[in-house]
């Protein structure tokens, strides 16, 4: 089944405002009404309220109507929605759902400071550094976490792994019952970073200070390493973060 979610931070009758123009303008003037019809859906009114070969009906971006019998005014843009679903829902633009706790990549030795990374290949010196883990390919959906936030209201979530400085890019995925296929809306939807070095068993950085001044060493390696890094070395952090 194909799925049209439409993300509708509000939903109800909402009355739109007339604003008044008052300069002219120059070009064919677009005289319809802004408003959509969205019919023969299936459309979910609550998480658990399912109406059969409804219509949603849309006027500048605002909910209007929703039901199994509603008046489409004239001039209305129709759209047949046969065999989509339209759920309204919230995003959250700050999860870990789907993607597997970090785990620590080595130990931290008993004596001597750790001065470099535990993990093995060509990766960041530093273990807080972490912009390779893109979290669309460790991504498993489970409905048993996904149904109770369905029933908070949100329906899209953008999903990271919650360690380290540079926390690789954040997925963001539907909150549906099928394979992960499915449910990926966006591979690489954005970058995360934090303070707080997490997992990491390096001594370095144990401070504010040092974090900020970690992050700001790694932009400059990125700039380096984009105009010569392949000239001395292959660093895929690096790669990944640029």
């Amino acid at each position: 089944m194909r799925f049209l979610i439409l993300l509708l931070l509000c939903c109800g009758i909402i009355v739109p405002l007339q604003a008044q123009e008052t300069f002219p303008y120059n070009g064919v003037a677009d005289e319809r009404s802004g408003q959509h019809a969205f019919t023969n859906a299936t459309i979910y009114q609550t998480h658990d309220r399912v109406l059969e070969n409804a219509t949603l009906l849309i006027k500048e971006g605002k909910v209007v109507a929703v039901g199994a019998s509603v008046d489409i005014p004239e001039g209305t843009i129709l759209h047949d929605a046969n065999g989509m679903t339209i759920y309204p829902a919230f995003i959250d633009l700050y999860a870990e759902y789907g993607v597997p706790a970090a785990k620590a990549v080595g130990e931290q030795p008993e004596r001597l400071p750790q001065m470099l990374s535990n993990k093995k290949g060509a990766y960041a010196w530093n273990e807080a550094l972490k912009p390779e883990f893109a979290a669309h390919e460790a991504f498993v959906p489970s409905e048993k976490a996904a149904k109770p936030m369905r029933s908070q209201g949100f329906g899209t979530v953008l999903s990271h792994q919650m360690d380290g400085i540079s926390r690789g890019t954040g997925t963001l995925v539907a909150l549906g019952s099928g394979r992960s296929h499915e449910q990926i809306l966006m591979e690489n939807a954005a970058h995360f970073l934090s303070f707080s070095k997490g997992k990491s068993t390096q001594n370095y950085p144990s401070s504010l200070m040092g974090s900020i001044a970690l992050l700001r060493q790694t932009y400059l390696d990125g700039e380096w390493y984009k105009k010569f890094g392949h000239e001395e070395e292959v660093n895929l952090s690096l790669e990944a973060w640029n």
